[in-house]
């Protein structure tokens, strides 16, 4: 490939968009610079970045045609490097590798009696480290395809993956899909059982769920290996295999593969920011030093996660990391990825006691760690390349500009940002004010201030807020009265009443305003009650809380089947609109007595009245299009837990008359806590 223009080629793309921008136009120059350099260097020196990202066919154990072992390991710091395993009766001396360049090592072992497999499929192998100090030191390979703890051991071991008959795709990767509908999902508690789920279950019982729910994409958490089941897969231990817990390698495939004969793209949830502090059965002191992958001394350390940073300057490290993206996407058929902690990455501080105000000065100078944006720019260039309908998102809680701009014009390649301040936001209007306070414009600020040129998943809650020590919105909106009045059967009390229907208010008003994708975290869909927490010492290693309770939504005498309901409409409604995948919409009224809002996108007139209490009759609203509007969607219907107050049949016609800055307006009726989607029916023919 011909190298690139070191110059910014569409930096004035960038500027133009933001003139504020300008300002730091050397910033932008010098980061691509430190990006163009690397890739000129793997170019020159590595034969090409498909080679280059392709390390995972050379480094780690591989099998020759004919029976034949070829190992190759990097321990820089190391003074001998050995291959032990079941297969020379764990004799640690046995088989060295031979130091070559660049701390690197090779082993070649040829093949037994008439070409039989030395190392079998299954067998465990371990790396032997004779350090600098002279310390024999036992490690699993960075490269490991496949680990997992014998018995009741903590520690994970090494196995050699290669079963007879691998796993073979049937069937073809979906479209990258437009409208991006999330359903972030972790398989070990996608089970109402207490116990760590598997693969298995999740393609079939879980995979028909996100399909009639009408979400296109599934997000995938916890499937990097980590030792540590209650870190929710963020301490990762090994990166290039996928988590035994859950079942062995084929059956993730599998997951994947079913995932896409139902139309559903599925992405990986990769942690790139940090590793686990785990020796034994981690990346930390491979070669017997504090160094290797990641930064000696306190900056390779992140002293609120306890967990290792990466060195994003080392050659070695950026071999790794971007090998590690393309396996997840050759082997198992990810359709892309959330980078999760890039904050963590972009600044020295890693955020830590920092609090970002949206000043620019806050995104460049010092504080950023050109390296690491250097990496991810590289990552995604490497992914659009050479998998253009894979998706990348970035989780940056500092709101970096453009992070979610095209490479070319000096952003970091991202297709998506993460929306962090709206689920946030709700949270301080449920925990702080009441309803008759709730400031609409101020609600709308927050749904609609994103960066212009910039996608961003908009969503109400994520794994955050369901996590132990915070709440979910239904939790905050209902709490106790959850355990005793969901249940038809029961009064349905003010609270159980309040929360029913603000729980979809909140999450339509998000879906359709707040950005160009949406999110939602497994069981939220439905109000699911209590908090997530994984088994550990705290909680005596109790899996109650580790778990999703599908049947609840599913039972007809609970009323979370109307929620459950809601949501699917929901969703449904936008994959045949395709409102994210409009522009953004044009917000006529944020009425603060009235508590109303009301917006247009995609041809759709959406109307939210927050009032507890208040329902307007011929309520005047500014629409633009003008024609017959029909109801499409209506928080209050029955099916959906509402009072039924609004007739479906009723047919709404514009007016000539101008209001809120919209050429045209109509008359509607609104009854309190109550949303409603009319639909342009002479836009829609």
């Amino acid at each position: 490939m011909a190298a690139l223009n070191p110059v910014v080629p569409e930096l004035h793309r960038l500027l133009e968009r933001d003139p504020y921008l300008a300002t730091f136009k050397q910033d932008f120059e010098r980061r691509y610079t430190v990006f163009h350099r690397i890739l000129k260097n793997v170019e020159d020196n590595e034969g090409g970045l498909d080679k280059f990202t392709r390390s995972y066919q050379t480094f780690g154990v591989h099998r020759f045609v004919d029976g034949g072992l070829y190992c190759k390991e990097w321990a820089p710091g190391a003074e001998a490097v050995f291959l032990t395993g079941a297969f020379n009766n764990w004799n640690p001396f046995s088989h060295p590798y031979k130091k070559m360049d660049f701390g690197k090592w090779e082993l070649f072992i040829p093949p037994g009696p008439d070409g039989v497999n030395t190392v079998s499929h299954g067998s465990k192998l371990k790396v032997v480290i004779r350090s600098q100090s002279g310390e024999i030191l036992y490690r699993i390979s960075p490269w490991a395809r496949y680990v997992a703890p014998e018995g009741t051991n903590v520690t994970y071991d090494w196995i050699h993956w290669e079963p007879p008959t691998p796993y073979k795709r049937k069937h073809p990767v979906p479209k990258r899909p437009k409208s991006l509908r999330i359903y972030e999902s972790h398989v070990g508690i996608a089970s109402p059982e207490g116990k760590i789920a598997s693969y298995k279950n999740f393609t079939h019982n879980v995979l028909p769920k996100v399909k009639d729910l009408g979400y296109n994409c599934i997000q995938l958490m916890a499937i990097m290996e980590h030792a540590y089941y209650a870190s929710f897969g963020y301490q990762v231990t090994s990166f290039f295999a996928a988590s035994s817990r859950y079942g062995p390698p084929d059956d993730l495939k599998e997951l994947v593969d079913v995932a896409h004969s139902m139309g559903i793209v599925v992405l990986l949830d990769v942690v790139h920011s940090h590793a686990s502090n785990n020796s034994e059965d981690g990346l930390n002191k491979f070669d017997g030093t504090d160094s290797a992958f990641f930064h000696s001394g306190p900056r390779g350390t992140h002293t609120l996660w306890d967990s290792r940073l990466f060195d994003y300057a080392n050659w070695e490290v950026l071999r790794f990391l971007l090998s590690n993206l393309r396996w997840w996407i050759e082997e198992y058929g990810f359709d892309g990825f959330r980078f999760d902690g890039i904050s963590s990455m972009l600044y020295h501080h890693h955020g830590i006691g920092v609090g970002f105000s949206g000043d620019y000065n806050e995104y460049f100078g010092m504080q950023v760690d050109e390296d690491a944006l250097a990496y991810l720019m590289m990552a995604n260039h490497m992914i659009h390349l050479l998998h253009p309908e894979c998706i990348t998102i970035a989780e940056d809680v500092s709101g970096m500009p453009a992070l979610a701009c095209p490479v070319m014009e000096g952003g970091g390649g991202f297709d998506y940002r993460l929306a962090m301040a709206i689920p946030d936001k709700w949270i301080q209007l449920l925990k702080e004010f009441k309803d008759e306070e709730w400031n609409m414009g101020n609600i709308v600020f927050t749904l609609t201030n994103r960066r212009h040129g910039e996608k961003y998943v908009t969503y109400a809650e994520s794994h955050d807020q369901a996590l132990v020590g915070d709440k979910t919105l239904a939790f905050w909106l209902m709490d106790a009265e959850m355990y005793t009045y969901m249940s038809i059967l029961s009064p349905l009390t003010p609270v159980i009443d309040r929360g029913i229907q603000l729980h979809k208010m909140i999450r339509l008003i998000t879906h359709a305003l707040g950005g160009e994708g949406y999110l939602n975290f497994m069981g939220n869909e439905f109000g699911h009650p209590e908090w997530l927490d994984f088994p550990r010492r705290g909680n005596n290693e109790s899996y109650h809380y580790a778990r999703r309770q599908f049947h609840l939504a599913n039972d007809q005498l609970l009323r979370y089947r109307f929620l459950n309901a809601f949501d699917r409409d929901m969703n449904k409604l936008e994959e045949r609109c395709g409102w994210l995948a409009s522009p953004q919409a044009y917000v006529s009224e944020k009425h603060e007595s009235n508590k109303v809002i009301a917006f247009e996108r995609a041809n759709l007139l959406f109307i939210f009245n927050f009032h507890p209490s208040k329902s307007f009759t011929d309520y005047r609203m500014g629409v633009q299009i003008p024609g017959k509007y029909k109801i499409a969607l209506d928080s209050d219907a029955p099916e959906y837990g509402g009072h039924n107050r609004l007739d479906h049949n009723t047919e709404f016609f514009t007016q000539e008359f101008s209001h809120n800055n919209r050429d045209n307006s109509v008359l509607v009726y609104i009854p309190s806590r109550v949303a409603i989607v009319l639909e342009n029916m002479d836009a829609t023919k």
